[in-house]
């Protein structure tokens, strides 16, 4: 099922599913934090039901952690987008459409947990990386919405630690 919602706001407030508060949360504890989050997906990926969907319209765990390890690669794009270029307007990225073209439910979990782990290190060095001054570069979404470089990164994590609740449990 597409998810449509807006998640902007949980920038501002706390996500009651999966107890994230990026109010909380600084840029600069991103890089670690995602780095801190990559062990708990590689138990994910290692387990036997991996592959199971819980329910006919619900993602599996290597679903959601295919998700995850693009959506690294998307966040780090914009990232560095933002850091290179003045106010850069994002390009669509369609979670829902990715997953169906790359198969989520086909790939094999341990080449999406090394691939993940690459990503996340990746992701977590654009981070590290971010000069004092370029916190609060900006970026556009299609939509308009305007993210610095700080909520971006606040953002991001939310959807990495939202989806490690959606295959917990």
């Amino acid at each position: 099922m597409p998810d449509t919602k807006d998640w902007t706001w949980v920038l501002d407030g706390r996500c009651e599913f999966c107890a994230f508060e990026g109010r909380r949360v600084a840029g600069t504890e991103v890089s670690a934090a995602v780095s801190g989050l990559v062990p708990r997906w590689l138990r994910v990926l290692a387990r036997g039901d991996v592959a199971v969907r819980p329910a006919p319209a619900v993602w599996s765990s290597l679903e959601y952690a295919c998700h995850v390890r693009d959506v690294f690669v998307v966040f780090a794009d914009r990232a560095t987008l933002m850091l290179t270029e003045d106010r850069p307007r994002f390009a669509d990225w369609d979670q829902d459409a990715a997953a169906i073209v790359g198969r989520y439910w086909e790939q094999d979990p341990h080449r999406v947990a090394e691939e993940l782990a690459e990503r996340a290190r990746h992701l977590s060095a654009v981070f590290a990386a971010v000069p004092p001054e370029s916190w609060a570069r900006t970026g556009l979404r299609s939509n308009g919405s305007s993210f610095t470089v700080d909520s971006l990164g606040r953002y991001l994590l939310h959807d990495v630690v939202h989806h490690v609740a959606d295959v917990s449990g």
